[in-house]
């Protein structure tokens, strides 16, 4: 996959994953939109494939249905920020920035979700305050995570129950 063609890749996945299009018609129509951007931003300029990708290899770590959509929330405001400063006047950044913003109000939680993450990377572990709460909540932090693993593993033998391979 070549450099000019990442966003591209990224946009197709997120409205495919959401099921926003079931229509080769309107990834067409983007598709010509996101050319018209590439050419905009001039995208085929040689420091474009410096440091590799930066959404597509990203994407390979998240391989359940909701860390997906956590990922991909955060991918779309994203790119709803960088067109913000972009101009609006042109019709095919209005129809991205439409389809990003459509595909952003069908993911409701996944910024709420992304903001957890970020402001746990935040606490100051070494913090005596910080430490007492963590250690008043281990048990309960450990329940859920049994509680998960049970109901995973419950699911799974489940699944494979019922194949009659």
């Amino acid at each position: 996959m070549t450099c000019q063609t990442y966003s591209l890749f990224v946009l197709s996945v997120i409205m495919i994953y959401f099921g926003r299009f079931g229509n080769s018609l309107i990834l067409a129509q983007l598709q010509n939109d996101i050319d018209q951007l590439k050419a905009d931003f001039n995208s085929s300029h040689s420091d474009v494939a410096d440091g590799g990708p930066i959404f597509t290899e990203k994407l390979i770590n998240w391989t359940e249905r909701n860390e997906k959509r956590i990922i991909l929330s955060q991918i779309v405001s994203m790119y709803l920020e960088m067109l913000k400063n972009t101009d609006n006047s042109k019709a095919h950044v209005r129809h991205i920035s439409e389809e990003l913003y459509t595909l952003k109000n069908s993911l409701p939680d996944g910024l709420k979700k992304m903001k957890d993450l970020m402001d746990l990377a935040k606490l100051q572990m070494s913090d005596l305050k910080i430490q007492r709460k963590a250690v008043n909540e281990l048990f309960s932090v450990l329940q859920k995570l049994v509680e998960t693993s049970t109901s995973h593993k419950r699911k799974r033998s489940q699944s494979q129950r019922g194949c009659k391979c």
